[in-house]
């Protein structure tokens, strides 16, 4: 409808009905004239709070045009609960093609046709006892049906687990028609109606939250207000505002994060969604009236060259979404996700047995891994208290050429590895360790045999083996590559006795591949085999502990760390930013996962010691560099350090991460200082982490703490001066590039962690 029409909807009859979900109410609104339907999520303790919506636009311009066309301008339509495009219907209105196809034709016809809402069944239990399993005490699945005026089904399914501050979202897609319907989007999830607690169109009050990502610096939060991005309303609610975001290709956490944040600053209220999505994804920042849309899902036709034909009697599911709304601003929403990608992690990490610490001899030998070399490491190391000794890329050496375009063909060097692989695998088990071994298995490098004498097994597009960064990709579609890595890959570790192994992935696939009725579903179907060929090496050996590591950071999603004990933080090795980074991670990737490097070098001054170190505390701790030859002093601080860690990893398994400080500009060349507070579950242990960066001090490093008698119970660096503790507020006297780490205790708790919004 454009300005110069008259409206068909001079007033707009709304139905409601909230569903509580624990702290969260999913509120439906349903118009009976036009079938559509939307969702909003809303605090429970709040929901009593929204407002009515102002039925009209009203002011000059707009009282001008409505005393001419006699047609009011309503301030705020239904959205549509399901954001879905079918090649058959219109395109997106008001100047959208190119931008979006949120609210399509399709949209249009979609007409809610059932709606129920029932308990939910824990996966295995509901695949056991049928597809409506009640069990209302584990928590609620709500339904809702919307049926396509062709035939064909929508199912939205909002799921809520008892205790969860978040709910998952997925949409389901069915045809029992006789004609195949061809998909150009389907979202995961859609929430509208943003923000119910103003009753206009909240100027000046809604900030949207991302967070970039790029190699070596990830997890970068980018917030800025609506008006900012042009997300205002036009004047007559006619054009099309969108910011649609997301990444294209086989690394979701490349360019930014699958997550978007909208706050309400002035109600305090923040509503969040992560995709669970290991290849192209997208989401969009919508308005056209009043209420601004959140939605997201697999990349469209337009953003990720994706689109699906579902076949008479077929059906397709979207990934899933986290969705959460919560009282507080950005740290509060993280804190709910990060519950959701806990929870996804919590069957893998059962593996484990504490959090031990891990030494990777990457950047000790820099690709050039022996036996001798590794049996030193090992004999250097046995008293350190670390668990796992991983053996990093460049074991399968060739002869000569360089090691990293010859991976693919996987055979040990026998240069370096003399009696095999196994040989060293033992030589490291008998100083009392875990053998850990790295693979690049999704790709072969060009000197492989693989590269040029098996084309069959490799991916296409256009007809061509796909080549970049001297790397081809395996089609994982393929039984004969699955057959083929089983061999390689499977059966090194077998063979070798091997408890750990490090998946590595350094290139992205991009657009997508032949083989499907599009590219980006082409791509979407190998990643599928992809992780299932994850779970097939983890049946095959299921006491394995598995690192997720994609040029460090770049699989940083839900769906792989399921899949995984740990994942690496970043291929920042020891550049000075890596506490920012660490610091960063803490609101997207759960701490028993996020793998920090600790890279020591002999002969560094002291202070950089201490702050490689204290770093480390931030995540999972991995040790590498001059192992062999650390000084006294330093060999000293890395034993406080290890102490330290063991000391804190209650505090590490469950607790609530804040950072504390200004937010710091180039990471290459830092200013400032940060601090990160970690409170135990119980509220009676915290862990601090602090750094401080180049420049001069312009302010000191203080810190307020949560409420409680603090006292320090244990620093990392003993000869730098003590920190002060005066009401509430630690005062920690570091000089530029210094750090330090403290375990406080509580004579009078804190709230419990959980209490307070945490993991």
């Amino acid at each position: 409808m454009s300005p110069a029409e008259p409206s068909p909807d001079l007033v707009i009859s709304w139905t409601r009905r909230d569903v509580a979900l624990g702290p969260l109410t999913a509120r439906y609104r349903h118009d009976p004239a036009s079938g559509r339907v939307d969702l909003t999520l809303l605090p429970t303790a709040r929901a009593a709070e929204t407002v009515a919506r102002r039925a009209e636009l009203r002011g000059v311009e707009i009282d001008a045009y409505v005393a001419a066309t006699r047609s009011p301008i309503p301030a705020e339509k239904i959205d549509g609960l399901v954001q879905i495009k079918e090649l058959a219907d219109e395109q997106a209105p008001a100047f959208s093609q190119g931008s979006t196809l949120r609210n399509s034709g399709t949209v249009d016809r979609l007409r809610l046709t059932d709606f129920i809402v029932l308990g939910e069944a824990p996966e295995t239990e509901a695949r056991a006892a049928g597809d409506d399993a009640h069990n209302a005490s584990r928590g609620v699945c709500i339904r809702a049906t919307l049926t396509h005026t062709r035939g064909w089904r929508v199912r939205h399914e909002l799921s809520w687990r008892a205790g969860a501050a978040w709910a998952t979202s997925r949409v389901i897609v069915e045809n029992p028609t006789a004609e195949p319907i061809a998909l150009e989007l389907l979202a995961s999830f859609s929430l509208a109606g943003i923000t119910p607690f103003a009753a206009d169109d909240a100027p000046g009050r809604l900030v949207r939250h991302r967070f970039r990502s790029v190699w070596s610096m990830e997890g970068r939060l980018d917030s800025q207000p609506v008006e900012d991005l042009q997300l205002e309303r036009s004047w007559a609610g006619w054009g099309v505002r969108c910011e649609r975001f997301g990444s294209v290709g086989s690394m979701p956490v490349r360019n930014f994060f699958p997550f978007v944040a909208v706050e309400d600053s002035v109600a305090k209220v923040t509503w969040a969604a992560r995709l669970d999505q290991p290849g192209s994804w997208q989401l969009e920042v919508y308005r056209r009236d009043d209420g601004l849309a959140l939605s997201g899902g697999l990349a469209d036709r337009e953003f990720g060259h994706w689109m699906k034909s579902i076949p008479p009697s077929g059906r397709f599911e979207s990934p899933r979404a986290f969705l959460t709304c919560v009282e507080g601003g950005i740290d509060e929403a993280c804190d709910a996700l990060l519950d959701a990608a806990e929870h996804e992690a919590r069957p893998a990490t059962r593996r484990e047995q504490g959090l031990p610490i891990i030494v990777n001899e990457w950047a000790t030998t820099w690709g050039s891994p022996t036996h001798d070399n590794l049996a030193a490491i090992a004999t250097r190391i046995r008293n350190f208290g670390a668990r796992y000794l991983v053996i990093d890329a460049g074991w399968f050496a060739p002869e000569s050429g360089p090691w990293h375009v010859a991976h693919g063909d996987w055979t040990a060097s026998s240069r370096h590895y003399p009696r095999g692989l196994r040989a060293a695998a033992d030589a490291i088990r008998a100083q009392g360790l875990v053998p850990g071994l790295w693979f690049e298995m999704e790709t072969c490098g060009a000197d492989s045999r693989l590269f040029s004498e098996r084309e069959d097994l490799l991916l296409h597009r256009d007809g061509r083996p796909l080549t970049a960064s001297g790397r081809r990709f395996l089609d994982f579609r393929k039984q004969a590559t699955i057959d083929y890595l089983g061999d390689r890959v499977v059966g090194a570790l077998r063979e070798g006795g091997f408890g750990y192994l490090k998946i590595d992935y350094n290139e992205t696939i991009g657009l997508g591949v032949d083989g499907a009725e599009s590219l980006g579903e082409g791509l979407r179907q190998h990643l599928e085999g992809v992780q299932a060929f994850f779970r097939r090496i983890r049946e095959a050996l299921p006491e394995l502990v598995v690192e997720n590591c994609s040029s460090g950071g770049h699989r940083l999603d839900p769906s792989f760390f399921a899949l995984s004990e740990m994942s690496s933080f970043s291929d920042a090795h020891e550049s000075p930013e890596i506490p920012i980074i660490a610091a960063n991670l803490l609101r997207l990737v759960p701490l028993t996962q996020s793998q920090i490097w600790v890279v020591l070098r002999a002969n560094e001054p002291r202070d950089r010691t201490v702050y490689s170190l204290a770093a480390g505390l931030l995540g999972r701790f991995c040790l590498s560099g001059d192992i062999l030859s650390l000084e006294a002093e330093q060999d000293r601080l890395l034993k406080r350090a290890i102490a330290l860690y063991g000391l804190c990893e209650s505090i590490l398994q469950r607790g609530r991460s804040r950072r504390h400080g200004p937010s710091v500009g180039a990471y290459r060349h830092a200013r400032g200082w940060q601090a990160v507070t970690r409170l135990g579950a119980d509220g009676g242990e915290m862990l601090v982490v602090a750094h401080r960066f180049g420049g001069a001090v312009i302010e000191p490093l203080e810190v307020r703490l949560p409420p409680g008698e603090w006292r320090v119970a244990e620093q990392l660096d003993d000869l730098a001066p003590s920190p002060a503790l005066s009401d509430g507020v630690l005062c920690l006297p570091l000089r530029e590039w210094q750090g330090q780490a403290l375990r406080l205790v509580a004579d009078r708790p804190a709230p419990p962690a959980r209490a307070l919004g945490a993991r």
